[in-house]
């Protein structure tokens, strides 16, 4: 698999063991240009950096090596984990993001994911459930990879998981309300996926869910991110639940 190298100033100059590196992390640069992009994962003052950047066309820049701590994932949390950077791998790949012209990420790109994925995955074994989106992680902070990440497509690479219902099941049921009760279901499921649900921000309460059930769609249900539950999210999630425990 062929690399360059651009180093970050950005890590924890301590080293890590390899079986401490238990999540992979997905984002997107969220800048205008890739060059811009680059310029602040490798500056000093920025204070934040990748393990890999995957460029416009597919090309995979290492930052920052495997074994040291890069700083990408900031304020987080999934399962018993807090702060992820200590546990995970960061991987960047160019795409102007929400807040500019978020756009589908190229074939280019995605092959390069897939290719690194795979790389990483049997280097340091780690469990198809812990492969993540920044989104995930921090829901109330972040949007990224976003709903143009192709999930559905990686997880047939075993490159994340992915729930097991039929399109047609999906169509049926969405938009369509559910009861008091059936939402706190949701949430227990999104609690065993891995999802913090406890809302440890200065949010209002309703703020945060729709956070939290707007960071699933992303990442579950693409097809619609209106940060609402409804049946087709809950069969996902109790679906996905299931499958993860």
């Amino acid at each position: 698999m062929h690399r360059t190298y651009n180093y970050s100033p950005n890590f924890e100059l301590k080293k890590r063991k390899p079986d401490q590196i238990k999540f992979i992390i997905f984002h997107y640069t969220g800048m205008k240009r890739e060059s811009e992009a680059i310029e602040r994962l490798t500056s000093i003052k920025s204070r934040v950096s990748c393990h890999y950047l995957i460029k416009n066309n597919g090309e995979i820049v290492v930052m920052v090596p495997d074994l040291y701590e890069a700083w990408h994932a900031g304020v987080s949390s999934w399962k018993n984990f807090k702060s992820l950077n200590k546990n995970s791998i960061g991987i960047e790949i160019s795409n102007p993001g929400h807040e500019l012209t978020y756009k589908r990420f190229s074939k280019k790109q995605i092959q390069s994911v897939k290719k690194l994925s795979q790389f990483l995955i049997k280097k340091y074994k780690i469990d198809q459930k812990n492969i993540l989106g920044h989104s995930d992680i921090a829901p109330n902070r972040k949007k990224d990879p976003g709903e143009k990440f192709p999930w559905k497509y990686l997880a047939k690479f075993r490159i994340g998981n992915w729930h097991s219902l039929s399109a047609k099941t999906l169509v049926k049921n969405r938009r369509k309300k559910i009861n008091f009760t059936d939402k706190k279901f949701f949430f227990g499921y999104l609690s065993k996926i891995g999802y913090s649900i406890k809302n440890s921000t200065k949010l209002k309460k309703d703020e945060f869910s729709i956070f939290l059930i707007s960071a699933f769609q992303r990442r579950f249900r693409q097809e619609l991110i209106n940060g609402k539950i409804d049946q087709e999210c809950l069969l996902i999630s109790k679906n996905l639940a299931k499958k993860l425990n």
